[in-house]
C-alpha cells in the first residue's frame, strides 16, 4: 500500500493543535471571550503556562488579546475570525471523544491512605 505524504500544512496545524493546553485554549472561547483568571480557573493550568501559550496563539492569529481602559483595567482574549473557522473541528473532536473514549476516574490523591 503507497503511503500519502503529508501536506506541511497538515503537519503545521496538527503541530499547533497538538501542543499541549493550545486545543483546550482555543475549546473554552468556542463560546464568548474570557478573562485570564476564568481561564485558567476552568482549564487548570498555570499563570506562566497560560500566559506563554496565548502569547503563541496571538502570533499564530487564533487568539486577540482586548484591553478595556477601565479601573482597574479589564484584559480578556477572544478568538480572531481565524480561530473561530476551527471551530467546527473542535466540535468534531468533542463529538468523537464522547462516543468513542471512556470516562476517565478521577485519579486518587497520592496522600489519601489506602483502603485495603
Amino acid at each position: 500500500m503507497v503511503q500519502p505524504e503529508l501536506c506541511p500544512r497538515f503537519e503545521q496545524a496538527v503541530g499547533m493543535l497538538s501542543r499541549r493546553w493550545n486545543a483546550l485554549i482555543i475549546f473554552s472561547l468556542l463560546g464568548e471571550s474570557q478573562r485570564f483568571c476564568t481561564m485558567t480557573e476552568s482549564i487548570g493550568i498555570s499563570n506562566r503556562l497560560l500566559s506563554e501559550r496565548l502569547k503563541e496563539l496571538e502570533k499564530e492569529g487564533i487568539v486577540t488579546r482586548d484591553v478595556y481602559p477601565e479601573t482597574p483595567v479589564r484584559i480578556e482574549y477572544s478568538l480572531t475570525e481565524k480561530g473561530r473557522a476551527l471551530a467546527p473541528v473542535m466540535q468534531e473532536i468533542q463529538r468523537w471523544s464522547q462516543e468513542w473514549l471512556p470516562v476517565q476516574e478521577a485519579v486518587q490523591d497520592e496522600q489519601e491512605p489506602s483502603v485495603r
